[in-house]
C-alpha cells in the first residue's frame, strides 16, 4: 500500500504524536508498505526539501515538510498557514496514496485539511481528549466525519471524548513502543514521578514519602519545557531531581534504572507505556485524582516490600506486551485493508455503450404529487407539464405514500413519457430513502437497514436523496459508509437545496466511493419540474436504468428558490381554503 501519514505538529520539534507517527511509519515500511509522512516544520532546510519534493518527479522521501509551523504555544507547534491547502492537494496528487491517515484532525491543521481533500481511503487517530476543538460547528464536524473511513483512538479517554462528536465503529490502539530503545534493566532505588504543573499536589505527596525512605531518590520527569517545580524541603534537596526529557531516547535512560513510576492523573499514555516496558512498578491506585496521597502511599509500599515490587514489575511487563510499534503497524494495516475492502469495487470503463441505439432523454428522478402532504400537483398535470418541459422520464417519489406514483403511471400509460414508480420513505432516525421501481408502498418509521431491505425485496433500487442537506434529517456518515454496497443511486444534485455546498459534499462522496449519481428537482410545484435532472439513455427496466445511469450527465437548471417556495405556499393555502 501507498500510505500517507499526516501530523499537525512540527516535525522539527519533539512531540508525543510525532513519536507515534515516526514509530508507526518505520514499522509499516518494515511490512513492505510505502509510507510518506507529511508535516509542518520550523527548519528552513526541511521546507526547502519539501518544496523540491512537491515540484519534482522522483519518488517522495520518507518525510515531506510542506508548510511552516504556526506557533500555538511554546509547548507545541502546528501549521495551517496560507498555501497549506494547496500544498496538501499537491502532495496528495503526487503520492497517489491508497490510504491517507490524519492524526489529531480535531485541530485546525494539516491533518484536517488532508482528510477533507483526499479521495483515498482515510483513517483518523485521536490521541488526546483535549484536542477536539475544531471544527467548532456541528455541520463542519459531520462533513469531516463523512470523509473518515476508520476511527482510531490511542486511549479510552480520547475514544470516549471523540465518540461524542464522531459516531461510528472505533478502534483502540496502543501509543506504540520502540523495543530497541525501551526495556528492563538493572534497577536503582529511584521513583520517577510524571511532573505536571496542574498536578503539583501529587508530586509534593510523593516527595513527602522520602522522609520514610532514606535510601530512595525521586526524579520529577517533565515531558514539556519546564514551567516551574514544586517546593522541596531543604533536608531532601539532594534526593529530589528534576529532569526534562521531551523525546523517547532521553526518557529511556531515566526509566531504565527507575524501580517505581508514578503517572500523572492526566498524563501521557505514551509515558506510562514506556515505564511499563522498562519494568517499573506503577503506582496508580483508584481515587488518586481526589487523593494524591494514595499514590504516594502505594509507592512507599512498593519501596518497602521487595516481593511486592518484584511482582508489580512483572505486571508492568505483561501489560506492555503486544504494544510495540510492529504490533501497532500490523493492526493498522489490517484496519486499512478492511476499509479498502468496504469500498465498492470500481466499475470498469466500458469500451462500448450497450444502450448506444437508445435516444438520449432528460430524467428528473425526484418529485412529488398531491399525494404528498406538502404538494398540490395532480398526477395528470404533472405528466402534461413534464412533457412540455421536454422530460423523457420522471420518478414520482411522494412522502411515505405510493398512490401518487401509481396514479401517475396510469395517466402516462399511453404516452412516451417514462414514469418510475417510487416513494420517499422516512426512516426512524436516519433521514429518508427513496425506493425506485417499486410495486407497493413501504411503511415509514423503520430503521435504515430495514427500509433498504424492503426496497430490495421488491426488486427496487435504493436512491439516497439530499444526503448532506442539514435542513433535513439525514443519515449519519457512519450509516452511509456501512451501506455503500446497498446504495444503487446517490443524489448529487437536488435543485431545492438552499446551500450548494450540501450538493457539492454529496458529489465528493459519490466520487470517492464510485457511487452512481442521480439528480432531481424535488419539485413540489409544476414550475420546479426539471430544474434538476440527468441526461441518460432511454431504458425499459431497472437493469437498463442502472446501465444507463453510469453514463449519465448531471443537468442543473436552477430557478429562484424563493419563487418556487412561494408558489408552494400559495398552493397549500388554496387547498386549505377549498
Amino acid at each position: 500500500m501507498r500510505i500517507c501519514l499526516v501530523t499537525p505538529f512540527a516535525w522539527s520539534q519533539p512531540h508525543d504524536v510525532n513519536e507515534h507517527v515516526a514509530g508507526v511509519a518505520a514499522a509499516l515500511r518494515d511490512l513492505g508498505h510505502t509510507v510518506t509522512v507529511v508535516a509542518p516544520s520550523t527548519r528552513a532546510a526541511d521546507l526547502k526539501a519539501g518544496r523540491h519534493a512537491l515540484a519534482g518527479t522522483d519518488p517522495l522521501p520518507d518525510v515531506v515538510a510542506i508548510t511552516p509551523a504556526v506557533p500555538i504555544s511554546r509547548r507545541s507547534q502546528m501549521g495551517v498557514p496560507v498555501g497549506a491547502r494547496a500544498n496538501i492537494a499537491l502532495i496528495l496528487a503526487r503520492g497517489d496514496f491508497d490510504v491517507v491517515h490524519g492524526f489529531e484532525p480535531g485541530l485546525p491543521s494539516l491533518s484536517y485539511l488532508a482528510l477533507l481533500e483526499t479521495n483515498a481511503v482515510t483513517a483518523a487517530t485521536f490521541s488526546s481528549s483535549e484536542r477536539l476543538t475544531y471544527p467548532p460547528a456541528k455541520g463542519q464536524r459531520e462533513r469531516l466525519r463523512a470523509r473518515i473511513d476508520a476511527l482510531i483512538a490511542l486511549s479510552p479517554e480520547a475514544r470516549d471524548a471523540a465518540a461524542e462528536l464522531y459516531t461510528g465503529t472505533w478502534h483502540l490502539e496502543s501509543p506504540g513502543i520502540d523495543l530497541a530503545t525501551f526495556g528492563p534493566a538493572t534497577k536503582r532505588n529511584i521513583i520517577v514521578v510524571e511532573a505536571k504543573r496542574t498536578e503539583r499536589p501529587l508530586a509534593r505527596a510523593v516527595i513527602d514519602t522520602l522522609r520514610e525512605l532514606p535510601d530512595w531518590e525521586i526524579v520529577l520527569l517533565n515531558t514539556k519545557p519546564l514551567g516551574g517545580r514544586p517546593s522541596v524541603p531543604r533536608a531532601l534537596t539532594g534526593r529530589v531531581h528534576v529532569r526534562t526529557a521531551r523525546d523517547g531516547a532521553s526518557r529511556a535512560a531515566i526509566l531504565a534504572e527507575a524501580a517505581i513510576f508514578v503517572p500523572a492523573v492526566d498524563g501521557l499514555p505514551r509515558l506510562l507505556l514506556e515505564a511499563q516496558t522498562s519494568g517499573c512498578a506503577i503506582a496508580r491506585p483508584t481515587g488518586v485524582a481526589e487523593q494524591p496521597e494514595l499514590a504516594a502511599a502505594l509507592a512507599a509500599r512498593f519501596a518497602d516490600t521487595e516481593t511486592l515490587l518484584t511482582t508489580e514489575k512483572s505486571v508492568s511487563l505483561a501489560a506492555a506486551e503486544g504494544a510495540s510499534f510492529a504490533d501497532v503497524a500490523a493492526s493498522l494495516a489490517a484496519i486499512y485493508d478492511q476499509a479498502l475492502a468496504q469500498r465498492p469495487a470500481t466499475r470498469p470503463r466500458r469500451d462500448s455503450d450497450p444502450l448506444a441505439d437508445r435516444p438520449w432523454i432528460l430524467a428528473d428522478l425526484h418529485m412529488h404529487t398531491s399525494w404528498s402532504f406538502d404538494c398540490a400537483v395532480e398526477p395528470a398535470d404533472l405528466v402534461a407539464h413534464a412533457e412540455a418541459e421536454g422530460l423523457g422520464a420522471i420518478a414520482v417519489t411522494d412522502h411515505n405514500v405510493f398512490g401518487g406514483a401509481l396514479a401517475t403511471v396510469e395517466v402516462a400509460a399511453d404516452r412516451e413519457l417514462i414514469v418510475i414508480p417510487g416513494e420517499e420513505i422516512k426512516t426512524d432516525n436516519q433521514g429518508e430513502v427513496i425506493g425506485l421501481f417499486l410495486e407497493r408502498e413501504i411503511p415509514r418509521g423503520m430503521p435504515f437497514d430495514e427500509t433498504i431491505a424492503a426496497i430490495k425485496e421488491q426488486g427496487g433500487l435504493v436512491y439516497v436523496p439530499h444526503p448532506f442537506d442539514r435542513m433535513h434529517t439525514v443519515p449519519s456518515p457512519a450509516t452511509l459508509q456501512r451501506h455503500l454496497a446497498d446504495i444503487d443511486l446517490f443524489e448529487v444534485y437536488n435543485a431545492r437545496l438552499l446551500w450548494d455546498a450540501h450538493n457539492d459534499e454529496a458529489l465528493r462522496f459519490a466520487r470517492k466511493y464510485d457511487l452512481a449519481m442521480g439528480a432531481g428537482s424535488d419539485a413540489h410545484v409544476l414550475q420546479g419540474l426539471g430544474t434538476g435532472a440527468v441526461r441518460m439513455r432511454s431504458f425499459n427496466d431497472p437493469e437498463e436504468f442502472l446501465v444507463s445511469i453510469r453514463g449519465a450527465e448531471i443537468v442543473r437548471r436552477p430557478k429562484s428558490l424563493a419563487y418556487l417556495q412561494s408558489l408552494k405556499w400559495m398552493a397549500q393555502v388554496r387547498d386549505k381554503v377549498k
